[in-house]
């Protein structure tokens, strides 16, 4: 009984210590074993198993694209102006062996190099070199950093510098220089405006100008040949209505009783003295002449031979005229 008993412990144990060495590995992730101390493989991603005892996983490391943020350094430029300067490190593990033995401690490494190549860069520029050469420092550091920890097995793929902090009184003198360059843009902006506004005036003017100058033109143009077409018009109809006098052959009783027909209406006016013409002379004359043998009576006849009056002889013309 307690032989049965002895046996299951064993085999729980033996189950236990067989089950621990089972190891599996994650996807980008990778596991540095060693046996008996020494470095013995590189466990990728899968099922591994590692012999209790003998083997012993050293390091598990990390290949995904890691950021690290360092803290400002002081640094110095070529005209000893100190200021702080903070950097961004983009780097990955490309070999697990050589980043495990490499380097006690790799981004303590990476901070302290990267410390050093920023003030060995910086320290060859002057002030308004280090503000305006951002591009220029980022990669420099990474090509230096990159060479640097290829020997860690560590891949430097970006060095970002993140601010650039100047001391105070260069950071006020730098702050009334730009505020005076942005007025000054800001003038010079405002002048370009204003002058584009004037020659946008001027020219709408012009335009103005020569539309008003083109629709006078036009206006007279049309007046001129509306004025032409009521001549041409009136001629016609004069024309015209000589052709219809000349066709119906007026006479000149006719013309006589237009020319009388024209002095009523002259009489109707406001005119004191009237001119007739000497026809119309005549034809009064006449009239008068008619108007007195109508009203004069008479002469009684003498005593004597009863006789019938004589018909008073009418010239030929007189006949026409009353007519």
């Amino acid at each position: 009984m307690d032989f049965g008993i002895l046996f299951l412990v064993v085999l729980i144990i033996i189950v236990l210590v067989v089950a621990a060495g089972v190891k599996i590995v994650s996807q980008s992730k990778a596991y540095v074993v060693e046996r008996l101390g020494a470095y013995d493989r590189t466990m990728q991603t899968g099922l591994h198993y590692v012999v209790p005892i003998l083997d012993h996983v050293a390091n598990v490391v990390s290949l995904k694209e890691m950021v690290k943020d360092f803290a400002p350094q002081p640094v110095i430029t070529k005209d000893n102006v100190t200021m702080q300067i903070d950097t961004v490190v983009y780097y990955q593990i490309t070999d697990s062996k050589l980043y495990t033995y490499g380097v006690e401690n790799p981004i303590s490494a990476i901070e302290n190099l990267t410390a050093t190549t920023l003030r060995n860069i910086i320290g060859d520029l002057e002030l308004d070199e280090t503000l305006t050469s951002r591009d220029v420092i980022n990669t420099k550091m990474r090509s230096i950093l990159d060479e640097a920890t290829d020997a860690w097995g560590i891949k430097v793929h970006r060095v970002e510098v993140k601010n650039i902090l100047p001391p105070r009184d260069i950071q006020e003198a730098m702050e009334k220089q730009m505020r005076a360059e942005r007025e000054r843009r800001e003038a010079i902006l405002r002048a370009e405006g204003e002058k584009k506004s004037q020659i946008l005036i001027a020219e709408g003017e012009k335009e103005s100008m020569v539309l008003r100058a083109e629709a006078q033109k036009e206006a007279a143009i049309k007046q001129a040949e509306g004025q032409a077409a009521s001549i041409v018009k009136v001629q016609e109809a004069t024309a015209e209505g000589l052709r219809l006098i000349k066709e119906v052959g007026m006479d000149e009783a006719v013309l006589k009783l237009k020319s009388y027909e024209a002095m009523v209406k002259v009489a109707d006016g406001q005119a004191t003295k009237i001119i007739i013409p000497s026809e119309l002379q005549n034809l009064a004359t006449i009239g008068t002449t008619l108007h007195e043998m109508m009203d004069k009576p008479a002469p009684k006849p003498k005593p004597g031979p009863k006789h019938e009056p004589k018909p008073v002889p009418i010239a030929k013309d007189e006949k026409k005229d009353l007519i």
